[in-house]
């Protein structure tokens, strides 16, 4: 029998009410007891439960802004169901600033989990137990890994009506089709029948302006696409379903000279970034595969041979990434979409090609 979304233990949120409390996961290596924080918000009428979570990996902290940036000012009110905020998930990862929990092992990796198993596996079971199966849809909010950051877009299983549904209805320009890695709480969510996206945004220790708008844009449309909010939903002025993407790597070691950013289109041929000698001489021209999309990038300059460095995804044919491309030129100046392209690139040195 599904959980209700209005008995947590000890704690009752009665409908039209927004309660702030803990829910105990665990214990430390100390034996102190391990809480997540939450916010459960009811409607007075009944209706969908969205679970939006954060910091699965614990240096993710975008999405952690994000919630308490809802939870602060919340931009909507409910017209029915309930809305269960979780600004971190991973809180040992979290306290530590790390991706992963304290016995070294990925929690995103790690789901349903068990109750008998590794401390990552336990907390698994417990956040599967006591959140996952209380909620009938999820957004889970990540970054890019360390040293890298990612141009927003969704990670859905768009085989699933219901997750494209959702992925849709958030608003990135990018939408990568895929049911995600085993153990994942996405894909896990999805198979016990909670469809489930992922957003990924950003960068590890931070909390972006533009990502923040965002994401408290795109939970604001799913809300509404649910009928939890009523209102208009704020899309972009275009969007792609993508089922591949791929990584363009670094043949020799040397430092980066950037010549494009994220989310900017780009052309099979074209010079991506300049590898040189810590002297400055060229040690090769890396130029794109593929025509795409930037979706990700190394922000370390750095790099040894092998290193992964831009990110893309791929358009279905030609003529979607010539519509694309159009319509990234063709961005509305102080656009959120606009924005997000400018302020993603504030820490990476971006530069014309030099003539050779």
């Amino acid at each position: 029998m599904k959980p209700s979304p209005a008995e947590w233990g000890k704690v009752r949120v009665e409908a039209g009410q927004l309660k702030r409390f803990s829910l105990e996961v665990g214990k430390s290596l100390s034996g102190a007891r391990v809480n997540l924080p939450i916010v459960v918000w009811r409607a007075k009428e009944p209706g969908p439960v969205l679970g939006i979570t954060s910091a699965v990996h614990g240096d993710e902290v975008n999405g952690t802004g994000a919630i308490r940036s809802l939870i602060q000012e919340p931009p909507f009110s409910l017209a029915r169901g309930t809305l269960i905020l979780i600004p971190v998930i991973n809180i040992l990862g979290f306290e530590r600033h790390t991706r992963y929990m304290p016995d070294r092992r990925d929690l995103n990796r790690s789901f349903p989990g068990t109750a008998k198993g590794s401390l990552t596996a336990r907390l698994a079971r417990k956040v599967f137990e006591d959140v996952v199966k209380r909620c009938d849809y999820i957004v889970d909010l990540h970054t890019a890994a360390l040293r890298r950051t990612n141009f927003p877009n969704v990670r859905a299983d768009c085989e699933n009506t219901d997750c494209q549904r959702l992925a849709r209805a958030f608003g990135c320009e990018v939408i990568v089709n895929g049911s995600g890695p085993e153990g994942s709480l996405r894909r896990e969510a999805v198979d016990a029948g909670c469809p489930t996206i992922v957003i990924e945004a950003g960068e590890v220790w931070k909390v972006e302006p533009t990502v923040l708008d965002l994401t408290r844009r795109g939970i604001t449309n799913v809300l509404i696409e649910l009928g939890i909010v009523e209102g208009f939903q704020q899309l972009p002025p275009h969007q792609i379903i993508v089922e591949e993407t791929k990584w363009v790597r670094a043949e020799k070691a040397g430092l980066l000279r950037y010549h494009v950013a994220p989310g900017q289109s780009v052309a099979s041929g074209q010079v991506l970034a300049t590898n040189t000698t810590l002297l400055g001489r060229t040690n090769e021209t890396i130029r794109s595969p593929y025509d795409g999309i930037v979706m990700g990038m190394t922000t370390m300059p750095a790099v040894a041979a092998g290193d992964p460095i831009f990110h893309i995804a791929l358009p279905k044919s030609k003529q979607q990434h010539l519509r694309l491309t159009q319509s990234i030129g063709g961005l509305e100046k102080n656009s959120l979409e606009s924005d997000l392209r400018t302020q993603l690139a504030t820490n990476i040195d971006v530069s014309e090609e030099e003539e050779q």
